[in-house]
């Protein structure tokens, strides 16, 4: 009788037989849903931080705070989920949780568009590369600014919707008082350098303590 030469191609014992979806499934969704959760907290505190330290200026200098200090959820969602999409689906949660905390409606654009191009930028790097990595998260922070944005660009469509919201003249005023070009440059200006320094720390902290801790 001839021996049978077909080769053995079931899987090995203790081996997986269905390889990792590279697609988002249930259990990555609801990871990226507890990291959104995490940013908006940190974007909590970075409100109350920015309003307490920074006076007037705290609605536009918000989103420079909240990219300080935001640096280690996002670096360990990119690790915990590097598969594209995650980081695209957290920007859209965020941007849920302010428009249904009563931002300006066109603060969604920013949390789609600067979302996508961070995730793209991540993926370049297989969720790895950590000078992508760094920055794919300073573009992720930009989504922030979808609510101060109108305040230079789209004045008078802000001033109906805080109307319609029943604020008075007084309060958008003040809400317009220091909105100038040099406060604009200054809002974007700091942002770029915060989410340098925040992504920094993050990757730090992942490597030194949530990698040898075995999070990630």
């Amino acid at each position: 009788m001839a021996q049978d030469t077909t080769p053995n191609t079931a899987p090995a014992a203790g081996a997986s037989a269905a390889p990792r979806t590279p697609g988002l499934g249930v259990p990555d969704l609801i990871s990226i849903g507890v990291f959104a959760a995490l940013y908006f907290v940190m974007v909590c505190v970075a409100t109350l931080a920015s309003t307490l330290f920074t006076g007037g200026f705290g609605s536009i200098f918000l989103p420079a705070v909240a990219a300080l200090i935001s640096g280690p959820v996002y670096m360990l969602a990119a690790a915990r989920t590097p598969k594209f999409g995650g980081i695209t689906v957290m920007g859209l949660v965020i941007g849920l949780f302010l428009f249904v905390s009563g931002h300006f409606v066109l603060s969604f654009v920013a949390s789609v568009v600067f979302p996508l191009a961070a995730d793209l930028i991540a993926r370049a790097g297989a969720y790895r590369g950590k000078a992508l990595l760094l920055v794919s998260y300073v573009v992720f922070s930009y989504g922030l600014t979808g609510p101060i944005l109108p305040l230079w660009f789209m004045k008078d469509a802000y001033v109906a919707s805080l109307e319609a919201r029943g604020k008075d003249a007084a309060y958008i005023d003040g809400v317009f008082a220091n909105i100038t070009m040099g406060t604009f440059a200054a809002s974007m200006a700091a942002i770029l350098v915060c989410a340098a320094i925040g992504g920094w720390f993050g990757q730090r902290l992942c490597a030194k303590h949530f990698a040898k801790a075995g999070v990630v």
